[in-house]
């Protein structure tokens, strides 16, 4: 029987086992203050790796960074009712800006400090990024607006997981205004596609594209659309957004602008964000029993060398082989980058540098003792197939000019298989349900991973649409979204008997 790295395995608790990861690969820890977290340097290196890869995608598209203000007065979330209604739960809110000592010992706002208006956190930006639309948008000329900015958000949670929901998390939001409704829906579907794009082609996670739901749309919003992965205990996780807001902002804001024929007309505007939410998601869909599996786009570095040290006089030519190696490994390009090799020369035993690695998922660790360097070899641990199948460790000698020379193809292939493993997963949990008793039956107590549903239903509204969500929230499931690719309607909505109009995803979320 194989002895896994980590205390609890995904089997027995996949909660336990997600906390587990979290600490054991070092990805972060509690902060002292509740929903917060401090992100340690191996997890904030992978969001550095998102961000620069995203970054990047953004910037393709048009648009530039840019950044506003953490606090945003009250007032402006006052102007459009159902933002403010959607976001009013879970705003923290600045009332002083002073404090004084109580004469007990301890500190407490002054009184006299109070400010005039109060002041939010930021839990979005479409207010205070609408207000700089209005004074920055007068002509037709001065439209698409697209912007961009890297910022921290706070959302005051009383349930709290590590980078899934947490009361302060990183992320992009990205924002534009456009002369027409179809040029901003335009621009939402292709924000979205970027989403779609980075997230299988970077972090190895398949996901599904498409549309919410009315009663999911965000605060404000026409018309909300999103990416929505599968997590290995079958869950959801909703990876990323793109929001066309239509006129419904720029009314509140004063977005107008004067065309072509002299007209003044109100623009359209879209909001488009992913988070730190995606590493949660990383560690979901890629872990294993052994700790996380990094997929070689977003590792921070994607070959360790662990040279075998033992106090000895061989241990300088060791250390030299192993430098060179680096030196060699960070000439090759994999993935379209220069190859990111780390000579980890921290004091400790060889095996427990290993595992640390190991549950840190480096794509690559190599070993190198002694009698590899007189017969130039290194011992090669992959990390997305880490044993025999006898159970043993898979560590592999190799000749390290053919390591070298492979080093690049090898990373590609491991991208490539934790991409394939997932997608396999995804695929074969998506079950297609026709009658609400199957939905009953397959979500029934104590169903393992149950995935998801594929049902067809009309969209319904109002009162319709609440009895739906109802029903569903009774066995703990929401519509996740309409995928973009639909296959044909051939029967009548599995909720209310009405005539289909597409294909939605049911099931339970993180």
């Amino acid at each position: 029987m194989i002895k896994r790295a980590l205390p609890v395995t995904r089997e027995a608790d996949f909660s336990a086992w997600y906390q587990s990861v979290i600490t054991e690969a070092d990805l972060a820890e509690e902060s002292g203050v509740r929903g917060c977290m401090v992100i340690r340097p191996w997890g904030y290196g992978i969001w550095e790796r998102i961000q620069r890869l995203l970054d990047d995608r953004i910037k393709a598209t048009g648009h530039e960074n840019c950044y506003f203000p953490l606090f945003i007065p009250l007032s402006y979330f006052e102007k459009e009712a159902e933002h403010v209604e959607g976001f009013a739960k879970e705003m923290a809110v600045v009332t002083h800006h002073r404090l004084k000592a109580d004469g007990l010992g301890k500190l407490i706002p002054d009184p006299e400090a109070k400010l005039e208006e109060p002041l939010v956190v930021r839990p979005t930006s479409e207010m205070v990024i609408g207000a700089a639309f209005a004074r920055w948008v007068q002509s037709w000329r001065d439209l698409p607006v697209l912007i961009n900015q890297w910022a921290n958000v706070v959302r005051w949670e009383m349930r709290t997981r590590m980078f899934l929901r947490t009361s302060e998390f990183l992320w992009q939001e990205g924002h534009t205004a456009h002369a027409s409704a179809d040029e901003a829906r335009e621009e939402t579907l292709k924000m979205l596609e970027v989403y779609r794009d980075f997230s299988e082609t970077c972090l190895a996670l398949p996901v599904v594209a498409g549309e919410k739901p009315e009663n999911e749309r965000f605060p404000g919003a026409v018309a909300t659309y999103s990416i929505e992965a599968m997590m290995q205990d079958g869950k959801a996780l909703q990876a990323g957004t793109s929001h066309f807001l239509g006129t419904n902002f720029a009314h509140a804001q004063d977005i107008k602008f004067q065309n072509a024929e002299g007209v003044f007309e109100l623009a359209n505007t879209t909001s488009w964000g992913v988070s730190t939410r995606m590493i949660g998601g990383v560690i979901m869909v890629h872990g294993d029993d052994d700790g996380l599996r990094v997929p070689p786009r977003i590792a921070p570095w994607q070959i360790v060398i662990v040279p075998m040290l033992r106090d000895q006089p061989e241990d300088a030519a060791i250390v030299d082989y192993c430098k060179a190696l680096q030196a060699e490994l960070a000439q090759q390009s994999a993935l379209g980058e220069p190859v990111r090799a780390l000579l980890d020369l921290k004091f400790g035993k060889t095996a427990t540098k290993r595992w640390s690695w190991v549950k840190k998922g480096a794509p690559i660790v190599i070993e190198v003792g002694g009698r590899d360097v007189s017969g130039g070899n290194v011992s090669v641990i992959r990390r997305d197939r880490l044993y025999r199948e006898d159970g043993k460790l898979d560590s592999n000698v190799l000749a390290r000019d053919d390591f070298v020379a492979a080093a690049a193809a090898t990373l590609e292939e491991i991208q490539a298989s934790l991409h394939s493993e997932a997608r396999s997963r995804l695929d074969a949990n998506i079950a297609r349900a026709t009658d609400f008793a199957a939905i009953e039956a397959h979500f029934a107590d104590g169903a393992k991973n149950p995935g998801w549903l594929e049902v067809q239903w009309s969209r319904p509204t109002g009162s319709a649409l609440d009895a739906v969500v109802a029903r569903l929230k009774a066995l703990k499931l929401t519509i996740r979204n309409a995928p973009m690719e639909q296959p044909s309607i051939d029967a009548a909505c599995i909720f209310t008997g009405d005539p289909a109009v597409e294909r939605v995803l049911i099931g339970r979320a993180y």
